[in-house]
Formats: C-alpha cells, structure tokens, sequence
C-alpha cells in the first residue's frame, strides 16, 4: 500500500475505494478549503505511519462531484472510512488526529 494519499477521481473511486478488500479513509476536500489544508498534514502523517495496513485517498470535491453527491457531501472536509467496499463511518469537519486515527482503527 502506499505511505502517501492517493488521489482519487470519479473515475476510478470504484476500484481505487469501493474494490479495496482492506480498510480506506477517503478525505473528501477542495483546493479553497481551510480546515481542509490543516487536517491534510495529519492524513499524510496517518499514510505513512498505517502504509500497507490503511489506504488513505483524497477526492477533490470540485473536480469530482459525482463521488461527493453520491456520499451526499455537504460540507468539507468530509471523511469517509470504508472496508470492504461499505462505508462504516463518516467525520465532518476538521477534526483532531486522535478522532480521526480513533475511527481508523475502529475499521482495521
């Protein structure tokens, strides 16, 4: 897996997220966003430190809405953690990294 966010289109959610066996958190953001640039430290720190247990991925919400209408994304940042393909839980807003790792290790 890899030790850095990978980025995710809707074109290829369904095999980059919903195909994955093992768990994802996907981080849903825009370039404009604020707390969204401060949460992003904190899931490269997550990418590396759970590289080949986490896929952590990034969905740009304005380049990608048909993902972000999907998930019913209305506010951002907007994390959703899957496994196996399900979506299991969802965090909105920029949250602190004991939440964030919290849920990630909810789903592991």
């Amino acid at each position: 897996m890899h030790r850095a966010p990978v980025h995710v289109t809707d074109g290829d959610f369904e095999a980059q997220v919903l195909s994955e066996p093992g768990p994802v958190l996907l981080d849903c953001w825009a370039p404009w966003c604020g707390p969204c640039r401060s949460v992003a430290p904190i899931l490269d720190e997550l990418a590396s430190a759970y590289a080949g247990r986490v896929k952590i991925a990034k969905l740009n919400v304005d380049e990608n809405p048909v993902t972000a209408s999907r998930f019913g994304i209305q506010s951002i940042p907007t994390m959703l953690f899957f496994k196996g393909g399900r979506l299991m839980q969802k965090l909105v807003g920029a949250v602190p990294r004991q939440e964030i790792e919290a849920n990630l290790r909810a789903i592991m």
